[in-house]
């Protein structure tokens, strides 16, 4: 049976097709806080180098983010962020044109600047919510759009799926209105985003009932405390329970996985397709 339902996410004169193969969407964070990697690439040439690393294992998108999103950071005026992720996409569009990338912002003159900058994809961890005008935006460039659920403000009492369902309706209406097609919409549930520990592995055991939903799914657990918590593990020590994770998600029907180690996932994750569709 095939658990994957086949999309193609259009992006301009790229494309993507979803299904059964699994897609690798690479970090790059141009942080000094980021919890994983903070102050690894801040440096143009260091974020290339390791962007060329990541396409080299495997990577189909390269998500590149220049404010944390850990419940402690700092949060980051739109003129730091730009400071930090344009001069690392001019050196992408310059030295690596075919990669694909997505900003991952949820500030509205941040995604415009980067998409200007040759970003293809705004990956919105409010999920279109907090900036409005984040829409706008996509439906003017016309690129794709990752939705994420992060709603602090939810009843804790709802059950989590239906939670989840309902904020994305909101989102896919802000979509709409905004003239964004369904051919560039991706969902993320928000694995660790104002979830606690216990929800966010219920989202990983029932994440096949987003399909109801109709569009192609993006998982992003790697290495976060969901992970470290279970494991009793530091942040260095969770690539096998970030593994574990995806393999999980995948064999559920997501589609796209957000990755720090590209090639250890992408392997499991090639290992999970050929036992599912052998």
């Amino acid at each position: 049976m095939n658990k994957h339902n086949n999309f193609t996410l259009s992006l301009g004169k790229k494309s993507i097709k979803l299904g059964r193969k699994p897609i690798v969407m690479g970090i790059l964070n141009v942080t000094p806080d980021s919890f994983f990697d903070g102050g690894l690439h801040k440096g143009s040439y260091s974020a290339l180098e390791h962007v060329r690393l990541m396409l080299k294992a495997g990577a189909t998108i390269i998500d590149v983010g220049g404010e944390s999103t850990k419940p402690e950071a700092v949060k980051v005026l739109t003129k730091e962020e730009l400071s930090r992720v344009l001069p690392a996409m001019e050196l992408l569009k310059e030295h690596e044109p075919n990669a694909i990338i997505s900003i991952d912002t949820y500030k509205a003159e941040v995604a415009e600047k980067a998409l200007m900058a040759g970003a293809k994809i705004v990956n919105d961890v409010n999920g279109l919510q907090k900036d409005k005008e984040v829409a706008d935006v996509v439906g003017k460039h016309k690129s794709g759009i990752i939705i994420m659920h992060n709603d602090p403000k939810r009843n804790s009492k709802e059950d989590i799926i239906d939670a989840i369902k309902r904020f994305f309706e909101k989102s896919l209406l802000i979509a709409k209105d905004a003239g964004i097609n369904d051919n560039k919409i991706v969902l993320d549930p928000g694995f660790g985003f104002a979830k606690n520990h216990k929800e966010n592995y219920e989202i990983l055991r029932r994440i096949d009932e987003l399909h109801s939903l109709g569009f192609p799914l993006l998982v992003g657990t790697s290495n976060k405390s969901m992970i470290g918590k279970l494991l009793d593990a530091p942040v260095c020590q969770r690539l096998s329970g970030t593994i574990a994770s995806n393999v999980l998600a995948y064999n559920n029907g997501a589609h796209i996985f957000r990755v720090h180690n590209i090639k250890e996932n992408l392997d499991a994750l090639k290992i999970t397709q050929a036992t599912l569709y052998s």
